[in-house]
């Protein structure tokens, strides 16, 4: 079986067992607010003015910020979905290292600067506060409950990272002016809603192979160097 089979069986058997944990539904803003996040970083790296960022409990969001029209809406309209697949990537590889405690981290200040900067509706407020709450008592927790707290982010960030370019291309495909970021990005290029979403879960579906190769490769990640010989070629050592 290819890599891309693989990935895509693995995402699938991932959304269905996903489903089957409580308070699932919880840990899927994550994606969400990593997406928003994405937007308002590089709108700020444009020279753009961040308004505020909404997270909704059906997993939805936006960002409002001011940016100059033209090429820079481009970047700006991608980075959500692009950044919050390479964000999954980056979760397994983090993991693949052993390193889910940096990973874990990250994700706190993600939440942190969140909070703090850009975040104002009540409901995105609320779910921040509880999900930093959580996260801090999890680090004051024994490393196992880290790893398996990490690792069902990490999960459910890769589902929701690549399932969000499916819906898009349904909305595409029904109501091409409901399609979010990729609407925003045929109103400035020449290529319609739906070419913007089938390139966004391209990306996606790269990123969740990545990321999926990368975990089922982790003890390679973890395995000592061999010692180097006079030689300069793996032996022994003395």
């Amino acid at each position: 079986m290819s890599n891309w089979l693989k990935a895509i069986a693995f995402l699938i058997g991932s959304a269905i067992l996903t489903r089957l944990i409580p308070f699932s539904s919880f840990f899927r803003n994550v994606d969400t607010m990593v997406h928003e996040f994405g937007h308002a970083i590089v709108t700020l790296m444009l020279s753009g003015r961040v308004m505020n960022i909404s997270l909704y409990p059906d997993h939805s969001g936006v960002t409002r910020s001011l940016v100059a029209n033209g090429f820079r809406m481009v970047p700006v309209a991608l980075a959500g979905y692009v950044i919050a697949s390479l964000f999954a990537w980056l979760l397994f590889s983090l993991y693949a290292r052993g390193k889910y405690t940096a990973g874990l981290g990250i994700i706190t200040a993600i939440a942190a600067v969140s909070l703090l900067l850009f975040v104002r509706n009540s409901f995105g407020v609320t779910w921040l506060i509880g999900f930093l709450v959580l996260t801090i008592v999890v680090f004051l927790l024994p490393a196992a409950v880290q790893k398996y707290y990490f690792l069902l982010i990490a999960f459910l960030s890769l589902e929701e990272s690549a399932m969000g370019p499916v819906t898009l291309i349904l909305y595409s495909l029904q109501a091409p002016s409901r399609a979010g970021d990729a609407a925003i990005l045929a109103d400035v290029t020449p290529l319609p809603a739906i070419a913007w979403s089938v390139i966004m879960l391209i990306i996606a579906l790269w990123c969740a192979k990545n990321a999926i190769l990368a975990f089922v490769s982790r003890d390679r990640y973890r395995q000592p160097k061999p010692a180097l010989s006079s030689e300069g070629r793996p032996g022994r050592g003395a």
